[in-house]
């Protein structure tokens, strides 16, 4: 890796570049799959429970996927975040 002496940003290779883009995404992926095979029922469980009462908390269902109402959805999420 080239560098000034006195620099924070340091200049990247093509192969450090491609690590940081494309290799370790793929770390992270195979680390995700490690934790999700090691994750007992209950845990998936508990995790199923926190994800359904946070939609009904903010009053999201399944009632109609149209695209229309998709972008509603995330509107009035992105409008909670905002006032939060």
């Amino acid at each position: 890796m080239k560098a000034f002496p006195d620099a924070i940003i340091t200049l990247m290779n093509a192969d450090e570049i491609r690590f940081h883009l494309r290799d370790r995404w793929k770390a992270v992926e195979e680390i995700e799959r490690q934790e999700l095979r090691a994750s007992t029922i209950k845990q998936n469980w508990m995790k199923l429970n926190q994800i359904m009462l946070r939609a009904k908390r903010l009053n999201l269902s399944r009632r109609n996927n149209n695209e229309m109402e998709v972008f509603l959805r995330w509107a009035r999420l992105k409008e909670k975040y905002e006032t939060s």
